[in-house]
């Protein structure tokens, strides 16, 4: 290969870079939304016995979106999430799947994991990482993270979430 040959490449390969840098970079879409549950639907705890309040459990409940979010121009509507839970004293670690039921009938499929903590009655968030692993319908091959915030009682918790997304081109 020549000389001149070698040079050009080098600018051309940065110019290539760079488009496909700034086209996923362009390609991520921010959504944020308000979502309230209600009181769990199931929940089966087993006590661990190691020490008082302390067990370990699988719950499953509904939400609403109060403020939904929009995923390739959808909104949100309601959905399920289902949990394993540690309960340890005031603390909850969980983890688990939230099904999203679009207001087309297309689901969205998040993956969580968050950590609460409870002090008279009340509960607050202390930390909710999700992630957008799945979709059918308009939302098939959607990809996405963010976190989420908020608090409440047993009987009613609210969200606020916000995040990106990306779909396949």
């Amino acid at each position: 290969m020549r000389a001149e040959d070698k040079v050009m490449q080098k600018p051309l390969f940065v110019v290539c870079a760079f488009c496909l840098l700034t086209s996923l970079a362009v390609a991520q879409t921010k959504m944020s939304s308000t979502i309230t549950c209600g009181k769990n639907t199931i929940q089966q705890m087993v006590p661990v016995g190691d020490r008082p309040n302390h067990s370990f459990g699988v719950t499953q409940g509904n939400c609403t979106a109060t403020k939904p979010w929009k995923v390739a121009g959808v909104d949100g509507k309601e959905g399920v999430g289902t949990n394993i839970v540690e309960v340890d004293g005031a603390v909850t670690k969980s983890r688990g799947v939230y099904v999203e039921t679009m207001a087309n009938g297309d689901q969205a499929h998040y993956r969580y994991e968050a950590a609460s903590t409870t002090k008279d009655g009340q509960m607050h968030i202390d930390e909710h990482k999700w992630q957008l692993v799945a979709g059918t319908g308009k939302l098939k091959g959607v990809k996405g993270h963010g976190t989420c915030k908020g608090g409440g009682t047993v009987d009613s918790v609210a969200y606020e979430c916000e995040g990106e997304y990306t779909l396949p081109k």
